[in-house]
C-alpha cells in the first residue's frame, strides 16, 4: 500500500500537538515532575460521582436526544443567565463530547474551504489543526506580553480581510491565563457588529478567574449574541475531564447545523455523564469555589517564586496556567524545556506549542499540589543557576 497517497491531505497536513512531545519522553523517565497537563488534580466532587453511579445502577444507559437531555439543556440555560446570556434549551444548546467536539462541530458548521479563521495566539492547540482539516485558512494574530496577552482592536482590524469568517476568542486563555474584561471587550465588539464574522468564544475556564472580578462573555454585549457561539464544558470547572462533556450555545440557525454534524458524527454525548452534569450545575457551587480558591493559592505561590528566581511573568487572571518569560536565559523555548526535562526532570511545555508568538515563554500548569509545585520550582532554581553560570 502506498500510504502517502492513501492519507487525506487534511489529515496529513494537520499540525501535531506540541504538548505531547515532551510528555511522551517524560512518560518513559523516572522521577519526573510534570507541570504540563491542563487537568485538575482534584477528584470529581462526590455528588457528581454518585449521580453517575446512580444512573448506571438504574439502567439509564440508552441514547439521549442528539442535542442532549432536555433537563440538562434547561440547567445549562439557567446557568448561562449568570453571564447575562439567554438561550432556548429547545434549539440553541447542543451537548457535546467535551468542549473540543463543540469547537470542532462549530468550525465545521461555519467554515468553507478558503475561509479565514482568525486565531489569537498563543492559544489552545486544537484551533489551528481543526481549521486546516476542514479546508479553512488559519490566520494567527500574535498577542503581546505587554498587553496582558489580550487581543487589541488594532490587532483585530489589521487581521480582517474579505475572506474572514470566524474569530476564535479564547478567554480566559490557555496557555497565558490572560482574560478580557468588559472594558477590553467593547472595542472588539464594536468592530465586529458591522461584519458577518462569527465569534467562537471558548469559555471553558469561565469559572476560573481571580481577583474578585467575574468572567464576562463577549456574547453578553449588545449585538453580539446573534454572532457568537459560546463553548463551555464540565472538564475544568468540575474536575470532570474523563467524563467528556461539553456544550455549545448560539443562534438557532447555527446550532441546528452544529447538531446536524454532531448527530452524524457522534449521535449523542455519554448518558451517564449527562445525568452527572445535572447534579454538577444544581448542587456543586461550593465545591467549585473551593477548587478556585486553591488554584488561586497556587497561582500566588508561583508568582512569588518567579520573582525570587528573577523570571519575569505576566500575572495571569484566569485558567490555571502561568506563562513565564525565559528569554533572559538565552535559551529558546524548546531548548529550555528539553534541557530542564533531561537534566533536572521537570516537564514544562514550550510556548511555541501554542503558536510561533509563544517563543521565549513556557507554560506551567498549576493544577498540581503545592508540594508538587514546590519541588518543581526547587529543581528549576537549580537549572537556572547552572544556565546563568
Amino acid at each position: 500500500m502506498d500510504y502517502s497517497k492513501l492519507i487525506s491531505n487534511g489529515a496529513r497536513d494537520m499540525r501535531p500537538s506540541g504538548i505531547r512531545k515532551f510528555f511522551d519522553i517524560a512518560a518513559e523517565m523516572d522521577d519526573v515532575i510534570t507541570l504540563g497537563v491542563g487537568e485538575p488534580d482534584f477528584d470529581t466532587p462526590l455528588p457528581i460521582r454518585k449521580a453517575g453511579i446512580k444512573s448506571l445502577e438504574e439502567g439509564r444507559t440508552f441514547y439521549t436526544s442528539n442535542a442532549g437531555m432536555i433537563e440538562l439543556r434547561q440547567e445549562i440555560a439557567g446557568y448561562m443567565k449568570k453571564f447575562e446570556l439567554n438561550y432556548d434549551p429547545a434549539g440553541e444548546i447542543v451537548i457535546t463530547v467535551g468542549g473540543s467536539e463543540a469547537i470542532d462541530a462549530t468550525l465545521r458548521a461555519l467554515v468553507n474551504p478558503g475561509d479565514e479563521v482568525l486565531i489569537p495566539e498563543p492559544s489552545f492547540v486544537c484551533y489551528h489543526p481543526i481549521t486546516t482539516l476542514i479546508g479553512g485558512v488559519p490566520v494567527p494574530i500574535p498577542l503581546k506580553n505587554e498587553n496582558g496577552f489580550r487581543l487589541t482592536p488594532e490587532e483585530l482590524k489589521a487581521a480582517i480581510t474579505p475572506k474572514t469568517k470566524v474569530l476564535v476568542f479564547p478567554y480566559p486563555c490557555n496557555p497565558t491565563g490572560g482574560v478580557m474584561r468588559r472594558e477590553h471587550l467593547e472595542p472588539i465588539a464594536e468592530i465586529l457588529r458591522d461584519t458577518n464574522i462569527t465569534v467562537l468564544s471558548d469559555e471553558i475556564y469561565a469559572e476560573l478567574t481571580y481577583g474578585g472580578t467575574p468572567h464576562v462573555s463577549i456574547a453578553s454585549l449588545p449585538g453580539m449574541a446573534e454572532r457568537t457561539v459560546v463553548v463551555n464544558g464540565f472538564s475544568k470547572t468540575y474536575a470532570m475531564t474523563g467524563w467528556r462533556l461539553g456544550y455549545a450555545c448560539g443562534p438557532r440557525e447555527v446550532m441546528t447545523a452544529v447538531n446536524r454534524i454532531h448527530q452524524a458524527a457522534i449521535m449523542c454525548a455519554p448518558t451517564m455523564a449527562q445525568y452527572a452534569a445535572i447534579v454538577a450545575l444544581r448542587d456543586c457551587d461550593d465545591e467549585v469555589a473551593a477548587m478556585r480558591a486553591e488554584y488561586d493559592r497556587r497561582r500566588k505561590f508561583l508568582m512569588q517564586r518567579f520573582k525570587e528566581l528573577e523570571l519575569p511573568c505576566f500575572e495571569p487572571e484566569g485558567a490555571f496556567y502561568v506563562f513565564p518569560d525565559i528569554r533572559s536565559t538565552g535559551l529558546d523555548s524548546g531548548t529550555f524545556c528539553e534541557r530542564l526535562l533531561m537534566e533536572h526532570k521537570v516537564a514544562m511545555v514550550p510556548g511555541t506549542a501554542f503558536g510561533d508568538s509563544g517563543e521565549g515563554f513556557v507554560r506551567i500548569s498549576y493544577a498540581y499540589s503545592l508540594e508538587h509545585l514546590t519541588e518543581a520550582m526547587n529543581r528549576t532554581a537549580e537549572f537556572l543557576a547552572k544556565v546563568r553560570g
